[in-house]
């Protein structure tokens, strides 16, 4: 799988995420020894962002020439334990080209469920469907939802699967009570959308959504109980469209 990844075979690289979701690596340590207090993984960085190194199986390390110590470590594991850190794992650095290195919110996704979060590199932008029924419904459903503070809206093409409009919730609680009253929300406003229009929801506190991300930095409310995006408010510098962490599409 390694051997098929190329820029824009985003199909194989979803693959090999599959695979190393299913599947184990072994971390290279820079030092200390596995299960012991001073283990440290050994650390790389490419184009400014940081990596762990591993191999893929023990011929690979044997291959690589490692001489200290390693560990055994699953890919979800790993992929927990590195993503909130903003870290990323390359795979087999020592094979010929160099390996592949995975984001860390392509790990994010591997502990999150890959199929339950969108296949980067992601394209997001501002929504060109006009839906001006269902906003106002939905502002208007906002506005008797005291937990919601403000409601943003984003356009998302993944790299695989179909493109989604996605709703930005800030929210004042995130206690039980208040998810159920905004999860009512909006039940009674998705009536609104034309049928065959995907839509999500993505939570504004969530530091690790590149969707929410985005919004946080280029999206203005449609809906703003506080009243900091009304009329004359000063839209910050645009994002990326092709999504924070991930690689730069070519």
């Amino acid at each position: 799988m390694l051997a098929q990844v190329s820029p824009g075979r985003y199909d194989a690289y979803e693959a090999l995420l599959h695979a190393l979701a299913a599947g184990q690596v072994w971390m290279l340590l820079w030092q200390g020894r596995a299960g012991m207090p001073d283990a440290q993984y050994g650390n790389m960085e490419v184009e400014g962002l940081g990596y762990a190194p591993c191999v893929t199986s023990a011929p690979e390390l044997a291959a690589s020439g490692w001489n200290r110590d390693h560990e055994l470590v699953t890919g979800v594991d790993i992929a927990a334990s590195l993503f909130p850190d903003r870290w990323g794992l390359w795979l087999n650095p020592h094979a010929p080209g160099g390996g592949v290195g995975i984001p860390w919110l392509d790990l994010r996704r591997i502990a999150g469920g890959l199929d339950r979060l969108p296949a980067g590199p992601l394209r997001i932008t501002e929504p060109a469907i006009e839906l001006p029924q269902f906003y106002a419904l939905l502002a208007q459903n906002a506005h008797r939802t005291p937990a919601v503070r403000a409601l943003r809206r984003a356009w998302v093409q993944p790299a695989l699967g179909a493109p989604y409009l996605a709703i930005g919730l800030d929210l004042y609680d995130t206690g039980q009570q208040a998810v159920d009253a905004v999860r009512l929300m909006i039940q009674q406003s998705i009536g609104a959308v034309p049928d065959g229009l995907p839509v999500s929801t993505v939570a504004m506190n969530d530091e690790y959504d590149p969707v929410g991300m985005w919004m946080r930095a280029c999206a203005r409310p449609f809906f703003d109980r506080d009243g900091y995006g009304g009329p004359g408010g000063r839209m910050p510098a645009p994002a990326p469209s092709y999504g924070y962490g991930y690689p730069r599409p070519y």
